[in-house]
């Protein structure tokens, strides 16, 4: 039996209220929307623990809820995610994006709480379905095509989970999800599951595509809900994987320029979303307590911080329909309020003293140096300083104060206003004492990030930051903004390698019509009796399918075999 303070898994309510959504109208549907996380986040405090659910199906034992102390601080963060969301979207009235909204971060829920990899698995692919409709909500041609690439990606993200959980569990005889490690062909197939959501190297590309084209509401939640949950997955089967630690130090790195070419303001802050979560995933490589209470700390604010960025920048979009820096500027003098807020984001994703992301981010590091990975430690370095650059200076500078671009929109929604004024609130809240966050870690913390060196250290790769970001500027090297297109890897399946196929079966079509005429030529006469019993096309005829079909069935045959010998 399930109980209301004990066993009800969170992600039950905002199915509930989806479900509820889809009939309610007006300010009805608003208030159960608010009060579903107030509630959600209410029943989680209340909840110990080790409380978990058990159950058998189809010979599978599950453990479709299970609270821990890192399970609960995930769970905290999307009720608050959720919340602020909400508040943000209130002007919006369109029922695909609300309900798609509520489901997304019940899936969200459903995935951190899960305690084995078959529950994890319903919940990953709810989160592919849910979230597709936030990018569709747009309407436009890019979003559209955007949303059919993401929504592809994700399920080859949900088959490679699929196929690495059956393996697991021929391999260990349990579904439970714990440590998982990478020595066998499971293992390797969830992280690279996990990977595609976190969006590693290589894998990052649907990140950048989609998340600019959704609706100016639809991103703030994108933002918090998919990536975060994958990171949470990491801490869950891979601490201490020390590949993570290199393929980390390359997401902080890499982003970073093409962050600073990008004219879509929006597109930068999803390269700055990578760079962050290239934090988290060094932490989680690393594998010590110190590295993962600064993941999950992160991880926790960067919802925070960078939602507080994504929603600035879908307010300018909201009011002017613009995005682009090229076309911004001087919305200071009508949106100071947005502008104050966007600060406020700027300086904490830029780790700034008394701001969230200083007493997160110089975790990772000092757990980088205390492992003795230096060259991971420069790394970090830099990618701090870049990050200043594109998403600390660039974002409020390009938007709000760089030219006048003659754009008088006025300032932002109420609605707006307020769930930007929450998360600004919590980002100065956490910065000023770091204990509020601390206390909640899945471990115990000892670890001070005030401390003088670490203070000076950071003052000081800020100030060289904005000493060469203002040089770059006055000097005109820095890149100016442009109406452009930015090649980024997903030119090879997006440009490159249709191309490629189309002239390859060009030729090939080619050699094969010029190889058919030769045997015509020469055997002319055996190939009409041929044709008078199979047909024009040949053996394999159109009209006799039996040959094609032969065909088929001979080489799945073969796919199977040597899947179950590579397998087995």
């Amino acid at each position: 039996m399930i109980l209301w303070t004990t066993d009800l898994p969170p992600f039950v309510l905002f199915y509930a209220a989806a479900f509820a959504a889809l009939y309610l109208r007006g300010w009805w549907r608003s208030v159960v929307m608010l009060l579903v996380p107030v509630a959600g986040g209410i029943h989680l405090a209340g909840v110990a623990d080790g409380t978990a659910l058990h159950l058998s199906v189809l010979g599978f034992e599950l453990q479709p809820y299970r609270v821990d102390a890192l399970s609960r601080l995930f769970g905290y963060l999307f009720h608050i995610a959720a919340f602020i969301g909400i508040v943000y979207s209130l002007h919006v009235k369109d029922t695909r994006q609300q309900v798609s909204a509520l489901l997304y971060a019940g899936s969200a829920l459903g995935a951190v709480f899960a305690g084995d990899l078959m529950t994890l698995f319903i919940f990953w692919e709810m989160l592919t379905l849910s979230s597709v409709f936030l990018i569709l909500a747009r309407d436009t041609e890019r979003s559209r095509s955007a949303a059919v690439r993401y929504l592809v990606i994700q399920i080859l993200s949900g088959v490679l989970l699929l196929a690495g959980a059956l393996l697991w569990y021929q391999k260990t005889g349990s579904m439970a999800f714990t440590f998982i490690g990478i020595d066998n062909v499971a293992g390797l197939l969830i992280l690279a599951a996990f990977g595609i959501k976190c969006a590693f190297p290589l894998l990052h590309n649907w990140l950048t595509d989609s998340y600019p084209e959704a609706t100016p509401t639809g991103t703030v939640f994108l933002s918090a809900f998919t990536t975060k949950v994958a990171v949470y997955a990491l801490v869950r089967g891979f601490p201490g994987t020390e590949e993570l630690i290199y393929i980390g130090a390359v997401m902080t790195c890499f982003p970073i320029f093409y962050a600073v070419i990008e004219n879509d303001l929006r597109r930068v802050l999803a390269y700055s979303m990578i760079n962050q979560i290239g934090f988290m995933v060094v932490g989680v490589g690393i594998g010590t307590e110190l590295a993962l209470n600064g993941a999950v700390a992160h991880a926790f604010n960067d919802v925070i911080f960078k939602g507080l960025l994504m929603m600035s920048m879908g307010a300018v979009l909201h009011l002017t329909g613009r995005i682009n820096g090229s076309d911004l500027g001087g919305l200071y003098k009508s949106m100071p309020w947005t502008t104050t807020f966007c600060i406020i984001g700027a300086a904490s994703i830029s780790a700034f003293p008394l701001f969230s992301g200083f007493v997160s981010k110089s975790m990772v590091m000092s757990a980088a140096l205390d492992g003795n990975h230096q060259v991971v430690w420069l790394m970090l370095l830099f990618a701090s300083a870049g990050v200043f650059h594109h998403a600390g200076i660039k974002i409020p500078f390009f938007a709000f104060f760089y030219k006048d671009a003659g754009l008088r929109p006025g300032e932002a929604p109420p609605n707006m206003l307020i769930a930007m004024a929450i998360s600004a609130l919590l980002c100065i809240l956490i910065g000023v004492f770091p204990s509020i966050l601390y206390g909640s870690l899945p471990f115990a913390v000892d670890y001070n990030p005030y401390d003088s060196s670490h203070v000076l250290a950071q003052l000081q790769i800020l100030f060289f930051s904005a000493a060469a970001f203002a040089w770059l500027k006055l000097s005109g090297i820095y890149p100016p903004e442009l109406h452009s297109t930015n090649l980024d890897f997903d030119w090879t399946y997006r440009r490159f390698a249709p191309q490629l196929i189309s002239r390859i079966t060009l030729l090939m079509n080619t050699m094969y019509q010029g190889l058919r005429n030769a045997v015509r030529r020469r055997y002319h006469a055996l190939l009409y009796k041929l044709e008078q019993h199979n047909g024009p096309q040949g053996l394999l005829a159109r009209s006799w399918p039996i040959g094609s079909m032969a065909l088929w069935v001979a080489i799945l045959l073969a796919s199977t075999l040597s899947l179950y010998f590579i397998t087995g």
